[in-house]
C-alpha cells in the first residue's frame, strides 16, 4: 500500500531552480480534507515574488530557446521517466491535500504522464511548411517559435494533471514557464519542480509561485509574461480572458461546466447507471468533466433511478487513503457548506430529493469535510440546482419526453464543457455528436476527456479564448508563426518593384 504524504513543512515558492522563501509574511493553512485537521502552511506571495520569478524566467528563456527542439525533448523525456517512478508518491500527496481517492490520483498523475509523453515528440511537432518556387527564383517557408516567459493558473481539483496540460508543452516548445497553482493543495507542483530539475532542466525555465489573487493579478499584469492558461470558475476564467486580452496577451482560459449524460431507452440500463454513478460521485463530483446532469428520455427514468438510488446510498465513503474508498471528502468546509447549501436550495426549489447526503459522518474522521452522495429527480431547467455549477456529489435527473427534447435542453445551457449519450442506436448516436453543442463528447463514455494529443476545451461559457489545452493546440497557443519569403539577388533581379510581390 502507497504511504501517506506526512510532511508538515511550509510550501514555499521555487524560483529559479531552487526553494524560495518570498518577501511576505502572508500564509494560508493547507488540511488534510479527511481529518479537517491543518498540516501544513503555505507562503503567499506577493509583487515582488512574481517580479522574481519572471525575471528569472525571462533570463533563462534565450538560452532554452535556442537550445535545438531535440534537447529539449531529451530532457522532458528524463522528465517522464522520473514521473513514472514517483508516480505512487504524488498521487499520496495529492490525496493528503484534495481527499480525491488513492486510485483516482493515480489516474490523474497518469494522464498528466500522458501529455509529458506527448510534449517528448515537439521536434515534429514545430516542423513548419515550406513552398519552393512560390514565385520565380522565391522560396517561402514557415516557422514557429516560443513566445517566451508564459504563466498557468490552475485549480484545485487536478494539482497535477492540470499544469501538465500546460508546462510540458509550453517548456518543450521553447518557453520558460511560471505556475501558479491553487493555494489548497500546492504541494505538488513543488514535488514536480524537483523532479524537472532532477531531469536536467536549466535553472529558471520552470518556477512555482505560491498565492492567491495578489500572485494573480500581477502575472496578468506583468508585461514580460507573454500569455497566461487557466483553468476554473467561469466568473474568473472571463476575468482572466479580459484582462489579459486588454493588456495584449495571449489567454486560454477554461471555466465551468454543467455536464449532462442522456440516456435513451435503448440503452444498456446497467452500464448507464455505471456511468452515472462514477462520473457524478467520483472524485465527490469536484470535477469540470463530472456528469451532474442525467437527462432520462421517455420511460428510461423509472428503470434508472431506483438503481441509481440504490447505488448512491450504497457508496463507499471514507477516507481516500483506504484502498476500498470509493469517494473522500472535499477539498475545505466551505466547499462542503456550499454545496449543502445548494442540496437545501433545490429542497425549496421543489426538486424531489431522493437521497440527502447532507451530514454524512465518517466515524473516526469526525472532523473531515465529507458529504454523501445526493441524487434528485424531477429537475426542472429554471433551478438553480440545474443552472449553476454545484461542483459536488449532487446529481440532478431531468427527464426529457423524446431525443430532440433532451438535445435542445442540452443546447440551451450556457455551459458546453462535455457531454455524453447512452444508446445502442447508431444513427441516434450519430445525430448526437452532429447537433450537439458542446466541447466535448461522449457516446457510451460518461467522462469524454481527450487523450493528450487530441486537445481539451470546451464551448460557450466553459472557454474562453480560441485554442484548447494540451495537443497541437496547445503548441499552437504556445508558439507563434513566422513566414519567410526569400529571394537570392540575380543578373535578372534589378530595378525597384512597386507592386505586391506576385507568383510570376
Amino acid at each position: 500500500m502507497t504511504a501517506p504524504f506526512t510532511s508538515s513543512a511550509d510550501v514555499v515558492h521555487y524560483i529559479g531552480g531552487k526553494p524560495y522563501v518570498g518577501s511576505g509574511e502572508r500564509t494560508q493553512a493547507v488540511f488534510n480534507p479527511a481529518t479537517g485537521e491543518v498540516t501544513r502552511q503555505v507562503r503567499l506571495g506577493g509583487t515582488q515574488d512574481v517580479d522574481a520569478a519572471v525575471a528569472n524566467a525571462l533570463h533563462a528563456f534565450p538560452k532554452w530557446a535556442d537550445t535545438p527542439p531535440i534537447r529539449r525533448a531529451r530532457v522532458i523525456q528524463k522528465f517522464l521517466e522520473l514521473m513514472n517512478r514517483h508516480k505512487d508518491e504524488l498521487a499520496a500527496i495529492i490525496t493528503a491535500e484534495h481527499g480525491k481517492v488513492l486510485s483516482d490520483a493515480a489516474g490523474e498523475v497518469s494522464r498528466g504522464i500522458d501529455i509529458i509523453e506527448f510534449a517528448c515528440g515537439i521536434p515534429q511537432l514545430l516542423k513548419g511548411d515550406y513552398t519552393d518556387q512560390v514565385s520565380t527564383g522565391m522560396d517561402n517557408w514557415t516557422m514557429r517559435q516560443p513566445l517566451g516567459v508564459v504563466a498557468g493558473i490552475t485549480p484545485f481539483n487536478f494539482p497535477c494533471m492540470v499544469p501538465c496540460w500546460m508546462f510540458p508543452v509550453a517548456i518543450a516548445a521553447g518557453n520558460c514557464f511560471v505556475l501558479k497553482p491553487s493555494e489548497r493543495d500546492p504541494s505538488a507542483s513543488l514535488f514536480m519542480a524537483n523532479l524537472f530539475k532532477e531531469a536536467g532542466l536549466p535553472d529558471g525555465v520552470f518556477n512555482v509561485l505560491q498565492g492567491d489573487k495578489t500572485v494573480v493579478d500581477a502575472l496578468l499584469q506583468h508585461e514580460d509574461v507573454k500569455a497566461v492558461s487557466f483553468v476554473g470558475s467561469t466568473p474568473i476564467a472571463n476575468y482572466i480572458y479580459e484582462t489579459g486580452a486588454k493588456l495584449g496577451k495571449r489567454v486560454q482560459a477554461l471555466g465551468g461546466a454543467k455536464n449532462h449524460m442522456v440516456v435513451m431507452p435503448d440503452a444498456d440500463i446497467d452500464q448507464a447507471v455505471d456511468g452515472l454513478i462514477g462520473a457524478a460521485y467520483g472524485s465527490a463530483g469536484e470535477r469540470c468533466m463530472a456528469i451532474s446532469v442525467a437527462v432520462l428520455v421517455g420511460d428510461v427514468a423509472d428503470k434508472v433511478i431506483p438503481k441509481l438510488a440504490a447505488r448512491a446510498r450504497e457508496l463507499v465513503i471514507k477516507n481516500g487513503m483506504e484502498s476500498d474508498a470509493e469517494m473522500g471528502p472535499v477539498v475545505t468546509r466551505e466547499a462542503l457548506e456550499r454545496i449543502e447549501n445548494y442540496i437545501s436550495i433545490g429542497v425549496e426549489e421543489g426538486a424531489e430529493l431522493l437521497v440527502d447526503g447532507r451530514n454524512y459522518r465518517v466515524p473516526g474522521h469526525e472532523k473531515g469535510f465529507f458529504t454523501g452522495g445526493t441524487l434528485f429527480d424531477n429537475v426542472k431547467p429554471n433551478m438553480r440546482i440545474y443552472r449553476e455549477e454545484i461542483f459536488g456529489p449532487v446529481l440532478a435527473c431531468v427527464r426529457a419526453r423524446d431525443f430532440a427534447e433532451a438535445v435542445k435542453l442540452v443546447n440551451s445551457h450556457e455551459f458546453a464543457n462535455g457531454v455524453a449519450c447512452y444508446t445502442r442506436d447508431g444513427q441516434v448516436a450519430r445525430e448526437f455528436a452532429r447537433r450537439i453543442e458542446v466541447g466535448m463528447v461522449g457516446v457510451n463514455v460518461p467522462i469524454p476527456v481527450p487523450m493528450a494529443w487530441h486537445g481539451f476545451g470546451g464551448w460557450k461559457r466553459s472557454l474562453f479564448g480560441d485554442m484548447h489545452a494540451y495537443g497541437e493546440e496547445g503548441v499552437r497557443f504556445y508558439t507563434r508563426q513566422k513566414s519567410i519569403m526569400q529571394r537570392w539577388p540575380n543578373d535578372t533581379a534589378r530595378g525597384a518593384e512597386f507592386a505586391m510581390p506576385t507568383a510570376k
